[in-house]
């Protein structure tokens, strides 16, 4: 039941992990645990291999359609986990765990809601190492919440509706912390991605392994990290293919806004060169200080929410 546990890589282990650490190793390693998920002996693995960050797919709010008993069992379960996680605070921090929650929480009961609350704020100044729990969770509701989120921006007026783009939905995820994933592990022999992270894997390396949870070893997460630097190169360019087509598609949105802006103030006239890149840069410059403090205040409604539960659960 520990979230992490203790022990050091054997001889032959040790070998082949600093083998591997010879290539490019992934940051951020994600996994779909089909069966029992126990994920404390992977989080110690994916320490002794220098990998800082792990999210888990713990959840899904499909699993809400389950009998209520099989539901009801997942949710004890779930309780036991985040208690066990409260009682073992001390072994959280000598490590630097943080642990972040991913999903809406909302649809929880209030006492696991205030749980997950004291689990998340206990260990949030922790930074050695970094496991995301997807809980109550699946993609294409963390999108359409993102979507929801820049609505409410517009509405408030924090934010125009012209900057609303990819990058900012991308900073609205609940996973907005943390950096997209460089590996993807499924078990069990499935080849689905069943919901979990579509949007951040899309140029992560996918793995998929037949093995069940319950028998998956360190030598098969040496084979999936293996599998991620066989194709890092391809990885790479991907990533910075869509990097530099955010950047136009930025771009050219900014130019469409100075273009609509220039029309306006304008008497018929052209606007020369200089003129025009002042604009530009005034437009640029704008966008980006409400788009931050959209986000600031995006963060802080949802720390609020964290410390709200908190402050209810100490009181209770």
């Amino acid at each position: 039941m520990s979230w992490i546990r203790e022990g050091e890589l054997n001889l032959l282990e040790k070998i082949a992990s600093n083998v591997l650490k010879a290539g490019p190793m992934p940051k951020h390693v994600a996994f779909i645990m089909d069966g029992n998920r126990r994920f404390a002996q992977t989080l110690r693995w994916c320490k002794q291999l220098s990998i800082p960050e792990v999210t888990v797919y713990a959840f899904s709010i499909e699993n809400f359609k389950r009998t209520k008993e099989e539901v009801d069992g997942l949710l004890d379960l779930a309780r036991q986990k985040f208690e066990r996680l409260l009682e073992e605070r001390e072994n959280l921090e000598k490590h630097g765990v943080c642990i972040r929650v991913l999903g809406d929480l909302n649809m929880l009961p209030l006492d696991l809601q205030q749980l997950i609350a004291k689990a998340v704020l206990t260990t949030r100044t922790n930074n050695k190492c970094f496991l995301n729990v997807c809980f109550a969770y699946t993609s294409r509701y963390e999108i359409t919440n993102a979507v929801r989120e820049m609505a409410w921006g517009v509405e408030q007026g924090l934010i125009k509706a012209s900057d609303v783009s990819e990058a900012l939905l991308s900073e609205c995820l609940y996973s907005n912390n943390s950096p997209n994933p460089d590996l993807l592990i499924r078990t069990s022999g499935e080849v689905r991605l069943s919901d979990f992270l579509l949007w951040q894997t899309s140029h992560s390396c996918l793995v998929f392994q037949s093995v069940l949870w319950p028998e998956y070893t360190f030598w098969n997460l040496c084979e999936a990290i293996l599998q991620y630097q066989l194709n890092h190169k391809s990885i790479q360019k991907a990533r910075e293919l869509h990097r530099e087509e955010q950047a136009l598609q930025q771009l050219e949105a900014d130019r469409a806004c100075v273009a609509d802006l220039l029309q306006h103030q304008g008497n018929g006239k052209p606007a020369d060169a200089k003129r025009r890149q002042e604009a530009l840069h005034l437009c640029t410059v704008s966008r980006e200080a409400r788009v931050q403090d959209f986000l600031q205040a995006l963060k802080q409604k949802r720390n609020h929410f964290f410390s709200d539960l908190y402050g209810e659960a100490v009181s209770a």
